[in-house]
């Protein structure tokens, strides 16, 4: 599994998201960065993330916290995902605000990949050893014509 999450205002989610499903029940292996590439050539950085992190997983997860939607690297590894053809899953994380529609901030090319019926969202507080493994076996196991990734890289940070 890769984790994908905005590192400056979600560390604290992402590191208890690992101590609990990697470290304490060991139900999963964490393939994300622990902090990023230290690199100014961004087809290098797609490239390493690609090759070194995403590849070797079966599935995205993406911690949507306030800031999420906004950043370059979240929405590079997303699309890498589904160049993939690798299965997503979306965690509303708790610090998110629903918008007055009842929506929470996601990034985009998640929203129109949970649209189309290919990735999966769970709540942080529904977010149990069981329902994240009933959510990634449904999305690893989705059909890749539900996979929309026709968006532009997103270049900067927002």
């Amino acid at each position: 599994m890769f984790v994908s999450y905005h590192h400056g205002v979600d560390q604290w989610y992402a590191d208890e998201f690992r101590r609990f499903f990697c470290d304490q029940f060991e139900a999963f292996t964490d393939n994300s960065l622990e902090r990023a590439l230290n690199s100014d050539d961004d087809t290098y950085i797609r490239w390493s993330i690609k090759q070194n992190y995403i590849r070797g997983s079966s599935c995205t997860v993406v911690s949507c916290g306030p800031q999420t939607r906004w950043r370059k690297y979240v929405d590079w590894e997303i699309k890498t995902t589904l160049d993939l053809s690798h299965g997503l899953v979306g965690i509303w994380l708790p610090n998110n605000p629903c918008d007055m529609g009842g929506q929470f901030h996601k990034p985009d090319r998640l929203q129109d990949n949970f649209t189309s019926g290919y990735a999966e969202f769970i709540r942080w507080d529904s977010c149990t050893v069981l329902n994240l493994q009933q959510a990634i076996e449904r999305a690893v196991n989705r059909s890749s014509l539900l996979i929309r990734n026709e968006r532009s890289l997103r270049q900067r940070n927002g």
